[in-house]
């Protein structure tokens, strides 16, 4: 018989902090957490079983380490450091187990929001390139993908406002993101786009922020962060836009929206909301 722990009432660290909600969970003792914290006095990537037990530290510097996505396989971690500079924020990956800790992105900008593929052969990220914008301190980024070891990086979008938080389809073949490319940096919208980066669409449409879309697990809905209520609660909504509708609704900010996808049941409804972290099965 499975084992099973409660995780109603754990809470992870993010860098900016919108809002943070968590159902409740029932999970085998195989799964495990990747997260960030500060406790050490800057961000680090640590992993912990599932009842918060085994909390190991996987990365060791004096800069910033955040926003773990686990690969498919839940062999590796990606994650995001400045290690290189203050705002030179580069994607690195590492072994589940602190190991084999690799740069897979290298250039005077911020690369960040890594994002894997279903088969764990790409991650799709946001990145300010140089050479695209002369201004470091311009926030106008786009979305790339790469190889899982770093290899053939390509651009998929390219305008002038800002591209964030892709997230893959389960199938691989889209991928949706945020963009404020409407002109207005208080107005990001979600879009969808094949994962060559052809066919983008629009998917919401109003004047205030919709943004951090996250695919359900078959693909026929995404779940996203909006403001367009004075505060931030989490939407649904089909995968071409229709159907939105508010799952939240209090007083308060509910952020980042992360289904979870996992053999493992889950109550209520197989919604988690988190802020960077993420749940895995790990063969032991």
């Amino acid at each position: 018989m499975q084992r099973r722990y409660n995780l109603a009432h754990f809470i992870l660290a993010g860098v900016i902090v919108l809002g943070l909600t968590l159902l409740m969970v029932c999970v085998d003792a195989q799964a495990r957490i990747a997260f960030g914290s500060d406790r050490d006095g800057n961000p680090e990537i640590y992993v912990m079983d599932a009842d918060g037990r085994n909390q190991q530290r996987l990365t060791e510097n004096l800069n910033n380490d955040w926003s773990p996505s686990w690969s498919p396989d839940d062999k590796r971690i990606a994650f995001v450091s400045n290690r290189d500079g203050h705002f030179n924020y580069e994607i690195y990956v590492i072994d589940a187990d602190g190991g084999n800790e690799q740069r897979l992105t290298n250039n005077p900008d911020e690369d960040k929001f890594p994002s894997w593929s279903p088969d764990g052969k790409r991650i799709v990220f946001s990145a300010r390139r140089a050479g695209h914008f002369e201004n470091k301190f311009a926030i106008t980024e786009e979305i790339y993908v790469m190889d899982a070891d770093g290899r053939n990086q390509q651009r998929l979008t390219e305008n002038l406002f800002s591209d964030w938080y892709p997230s893959w389809s389960p199938d691989g073949k889209r991928i949706t993101f945020a963009s404020d490319r409407k002109g207005d940096l208080q107005n990001f919208e979600i879009y969808v786009m094949d994962a060559n980066g052809r066919n983008q669409q629009r998917l919401t449409n109003n004047r205030h922020q919709d943004w951090k879309p996250s695919w359900s697990p078959d693909g026929k809905r995404i779940a996203f962060s909006s403001q367009r209520d004075g505060n931030y609660e989490i939407y649904v909504m089909d995968a071409d836009g229709e159907n939105q509708r508010n799952l939240t609704n209090n007083s308060h900010s509910d952020g980042s929206p992360a289904w979870f996808n996992s053999p493992f049941s889950v109550s209520p409804a197989g919604k988690k909301f988190t802020m960077w972290g993420w749940l895995k099965q790990i063969d032991r």
